[in-house]
C-alpha cells in the first residue's frame, strides 16, 4: 500500500499547523535541501505545449528519493469556472523504485511557492521592507500575502488585479484572517500599486509576453518577487528593469528559467546568479540598500520534492489519520502478478519487507 495524502488530508494537516506556521516550516525544509544542491539529479522540467495552455512533468532525485509533479498551466480555465493550475505529484524510494506516497499538490504548490518566494525574499529584500504591492489576485495571491505578513513582516498590501473581483474576493479572504497590524489598500493600477513599496510581487497568469511592470514604476531599493512568468513567451517585466546597471537578478536553475523565466528575453550572456548560490555563500542575494533584487520564479522540482517529503512525514506521524492507496500489488511470490485475476485468491503478502528512506 502507498501513502496517499487527497486535498482533504493537506487541508487537514495545513489547519493542525496554521497556514503561516506551515508555510514556515516548508521554507525550512527547502532551504536544507537547497543547501545540498549537488546532491541532487537536476533536469528542467519536460513541457507539452498547446495553443492554450501547457502541461509539465518535474522529476528530480537525490539519489535516495525521487519525485516528480504533473502540473499544468491553462489561463483560460477560469472563464469555465475551472482552476488555471492543478497538480499532483509522487515520491519514491530510489533504492526500489517503489512510490512511497501519492498526494495532490494543487493546495501544495501554492504553500511551497509561498515558501519559496518569502525565503528568496529574507536573502533578497531590504530588511527594513514592510510594504509589498501584489499584483495579480487569484488564486495563489492569499498563499502570498500569508508569508510575506507572518514572515517577513510585511504590514502593508497594495493590492491591484485586472479583475476587480479577484481583489475583492483577496480583501474578503484577508478580512477573514485578521491579520494582526495588516493593512490593505485596493489600488485603480499596477503603477499605483508599485509605487512606495518596498516588495513588488507579481502572481499573474497570461500565456503571453505581458508586461505588468514597465521601468517607470522601479524604485531603488526594490524588491522584485515575479511569480507568474513560467512558460516560454510568458513574462511579466519589461526586459530594461532586468537589465537596469543597478539590478541582481536571482533564479532557481538556470537551464530551466533561460527557457521559462523573465530572463528569456534577454541575451544567452546575461548574468544571473542561482539561488543556491546565494545560500552557499558563493554569491549575495543584495549588495546594498538601493540595489534592485529581483527573484525571476518559475518554480523549480526540488521544492516540490521538500514539499513532498514534508507532507509524507506530517501524514506518517498522525496514524490514526493515515489514508493509502492501493496502486502497487503485494504478492506472496513476485513472478506471478497473474495471481490478481486467477480464481484462486493472491496471498497479499505484507508490506514491511519495504525499505523507507523517507
Amino acid at each position: 500500500m502507498v501513502d496517499f495524502t487527497g486535498i482533504e488530508r493537506v487541508r487537514q494537516l495545513v489547519t493542525r499547523k496554521g497556514t503561516a506556521a506551515f508555510i514556515e516550516e516548508l521554507a525550512g525544509e527547502i532551504e536544507a535541501d537547497y543547501r545540498r544542491w549537488q546532491d541532487f539529479d537536476k533536469s528542467p522540467r519536460h513541457a507539452v505545449h498547446s495553443p492554450v495552455g501547457v502541461i509539465e512533468l518535474m522529476p528530480i532525485s537525490d539519489g535516495k528519493l525521487y519525485s516528480f509533479k504533473y502540473v499544468n498551466g491553462h489561463p483560460k480555465n477560469t472563464a469555465a469556472g475551472l482552476l488555471t493550475v492543478t497538480a499532483f505529484g509522487v515520491l519514491a524510494d530510489v533504492d526500489t523504485g517503489y512510490p512511497l506516497l501519492l498526494s495532490e499538490l494543487t493546495l501544495t504548490t501554492a504553500l511551497r511557492t509561498a515558501a519559496m518566494s518569502v525565503l528568496a525574499a529574507r536573502h533578497m529584500a531590504r530588511r527594513d521592507s514592510r510594504v509589498m504591492a501584489l499584483i495579480g489576485n487569484g488564486a495563489q495571491s492569499e498563499f502570498q500575502s500569508i508569508a510575506f505578513h507572518g514572515l517577513l513582516g510585511i504590514l502593508e498590501l497594495r493590492l491591484y488585479d485586472v479583475d476587480p473581483e479577484a481583489t475583492a474576493k483577496l480583501e474578503r479572504n484577508l478580512a477573514a484572517l485578521n491579520l494582526p497590524g495588516l493593512r490593505v489598500i485596493r489600488c485603480r493600477s499596477a503603477g499605483e500599486a508599485a509605487r512606495g513599496a518596498d516588495i513588488v510581487t507579481t502572481v499573474t497568469a497570461d500565456k503571453r509576453n505581458a508586461i505588468i511592470l514597465t521601468p517607470e514604476m522601479i524604485e531603488p531599493g526594490m524588491h522584485l518577487n515575479a511569480v507568474g512568468g513560467d512558460c516560454p513567451g510568458k513574462t511579466e517585466l519589461h526586459g530594461d528593469i532586468l537589465a537596469r546597471p543597478d539590478a541582481r537578478v536571482i533564479v532557481e536553475y538556470e537551464p530551466q528559467s533561460r527557457v521559462e523565466g523573465e530572463v528569456q528575453q534577454m541575451p544567452a550572456d546575461f548574468p544571473v546568479i542561482e539561488f543556491a548560490d546565494v545560500l552557499a555563500g558563493r554569491a549575495t542575494g543584495r549588495a546594498n540598500d538601493r540595489e534592485v533584487t529581483i527573484f525571476d520564479s518559475v518554480g523549480f522540482a526540488l521544492e516540490d520534492f521538500s514539499a513532498l517529503r514534508y507532507v509524507h512525514r506530517l501524514h506518517r506521524e498522525d496514524r490514526a489519520s493515515r489514508a493509502t492507496i492501493d496502486i502497487v500489488p503485494e504478492l506472496a511470490n513476485p513472478k506471478d502478478l497473474f495471481a490478481l485475476l486467477a480464481e484462486r485468491p493472491a496471498t497479499v503478502r505484507p508490506a514491511s519487507h519495504l525499505r523507507v528512506s523517507a
